[in-house]
């Protein structure tokens, strides 16, 4: 799933919400992360209908233009909730694997080529 069908997801997960309203939940939720451009909204929209994760819960005439609202379906309850799950228990594994190597005074490995310099070398300098 991506990050941006995530927090769209995520956006809709309380309520059904207009496009407006999801591109500023999103920004909202993501401490203004994402911020998702109107086509790029439309399309993870597209994509997450087709899916059957959301659907069409209503249109209304505001102001003479149309809003759609979407809302989460069962299947999209599940999906954001796995989803999230899976998010947690990557990020629990991260906070274990940094908390063991502080614990083990282990430094991450430097880069192929840019290993830290061991000997010198002709002209003094390190090689």
């Amino acid at each position: 799933m991506t990050r941006a069908a995530f927090f769209v997801l995520t956006a809709l997960a309380d309520r059904p919400r207009h496009g407006y309203g999801i591109l500023q939940e999103v920004a909202e939720l993501s401490d203004g992360e994402v911020q998702l451009r109107v086509g790029t909204l439309y399309g993870v929209l597209d994509r997450l209908t087709a899916d059957r994760l959301i659907v069409l819960d209503r249109e209304e005439v505001q102001q003479g233009r149309l809003r759609r609202y979407y809302r989460l379906t069962d299947d999209g309850v599940a999906a954001l909730d796995a989803e999230a799950e899976r998010m947690a228990a990557g990020a629990g594994a991260a906070k274990r694997r940094i908390a063991e190597g502080r614990r083990a005074g282990a430094r991450p490995a430097a880069p192929a080529g840019l290993e830290p310099p061991t000997a010198p070398g002709l002209a003094g300098g390190y090689a």
